[in-house]
């Protein structure tokens, strides 16, 4: 059998090219088809964690995102009506000395356009803009992509990175639904001048409380300040990255919590909302020389800070096993036998993390110091993350 010579990738964004870059950098010719007519992020925060960050170092876009990363000067608890805080206990300060790799807070642009650059950088990379992929068919010699406007691109491995809703999943299989979790999440980046001036610090603080949680740290260099904001409520279930809501709304969400929490509803130049849904993370992404990567696969909760490290985690463990073996049939079980015990383990750990952020305990101060030294300090933390953090990419067996 020959050996893989061109990769077919639906999807552009973080776990699409990240794979593109790392099969690139493997000799591989790969075409990228996006849905979108131009390349680009919601504007956000990622966490980068040191297993993401020596995926990254793989991939050689590392150097460029510390340049443009943020170290907060401390983490902290704070309790969502009193704004009581606690040092966190978190292992940032130390990850350089204890994995290799530091943690990092990127700008979710800053992260992907870091990616595409290094593609870019490629001869045999090739990015195809507002192509929505429609079908795909494949035989013994190759698959053949079918895109809505009726042309087609036939190549040697197909990877579906098109995110939650799937057009590759859902060719392959007929998964189940995904289900309400009864959460919506609220997102926003905040010009840090806009904020009031105590709040204008390189600090990152995890405000926790009974039924919801929110989350914010530095970006660009202080330049910007991240807000996540996380409450559980029923009524409105649109799973959509691109919903705008009102910061009227927003803080009706947070009515009673903090004043620093209503500032960076208040100053938040847009508020964006979705509905978090549950899916089961798949068992089997492969099905011949068709294989999944990313939220095609293993969609989470965002409460493990894990979301975009698995798929740029994939893509280079993808990039391992279509080198080392020629067949393709081989390479893609060989890929999919490595990852996918660890992804569902990530998924539900993220699970798991609902009611710890959410806990009834949160309510009042004496309730919370206890919960916290039970919950968030070191022995349970190093319990819940040192699996993750201390995972090498390029190390794992394949």
């Amino acid at each position: 059998m020959a050996k893989v010579g061109k990769i077919l990738i639906a999807g552009g964004g973080i776990g699409g090219m990240a794979a593109a870059l790392a099969l690139l950098r493997r000799g591989f010719e790969v075409d990228v088809f996006e849905q979108a007519p131009k390349l680009g992020e919601v504007g956000a925060g990622v966490q980068i964690s040191p297993n993401g960050a020596r995926a990254l170092d793989e991939l050689g876009v590392l150097g460029v995102l510390r340049e443009l990363s943020c170290k907060p000067e401390r983490k902290e608890f704070r309790l969502w009506n009193s704004g009581d805080a606690w040092p966190m206990f978190n292992f940032d300060d130390k990850a350089a000395e204890q994995y290799g790799y530091p943690y990092l807070t990127v700008y979710r642009p800053d992260l992907l356009g870091a990616l595409v650059d290094g593609v870019k950088t490629h001869e045999k990379g090739r990015i195809h803009l507002g192509r929505r992929v429609a079908d795909l068919e494949q035989d013994t010699d190759g698959v053949t992509l079918i895109l809505e406007d009726g042309e087609t691109a036939r190549g040697d491995v197909l990877l579906g990175a098109d995110g939650v809703k799937s057009v590759i999943r859902d060719r392959l299989w007929n998964t189940e639904p995904p289900r309400f979790s009864g959460m919506i999440t609220w997102r926003g980046v905040i010009p840090m001048e806009r904020l009031p001036e105590h709040m204008q610090k390189m600090v990152g603080s995890t405000w926790t409380g009974p039924g919801g949680h929110v989350v914010n740290y530095p970006l660009r260099a202080g330049k910007l300040m991240n807000f996540v904001g996380t409450i559980e409520r029923d009524d409105w279930q649109v799973e959509s990255w691109y919903t705008e809501g009102s910061a009227e709304e927003c803080a009706k969400d947070f009515e009673g919590w903090h004043a620093d929490v209503q500032a960076m509803i208040e100053t938040a130049p847009t508020l964006l909302k979705w509905a978090l849904m549950e899916r089961e993370p798949l068992q089997q992404w492969t099905l011949g020389r068709v294989t999944l990567a990313g939220d095609a696969c293993h969609a989470t909760l965002p409460f493990l800070a894990q979301g975009a490290v698995m798929s740029i985690e994939d893509g280079v463990v993808l990039g391992r096993c279509l080198e080392q073996f020629d067949d393709p049939f081989e390479a893609l079980r060989r890929y999919e036998a490595a990852r996918v015990g660890r992804t569902t383990r990530m998924v539900r750990g993220a699970r798991d993390n609902t009611d710890r952020f959410h806990s009834s305990e949160l309510a009042t101060k004496e309730e919370a110091q206890a919960y916290l030294e039970r919950e968030w300090s070191q022995s349970p933390i190093r319990d819940r993350y040192h699996w993750l953090y201390n995972y090498d990419v390029m190390a794992t067996a394949i």
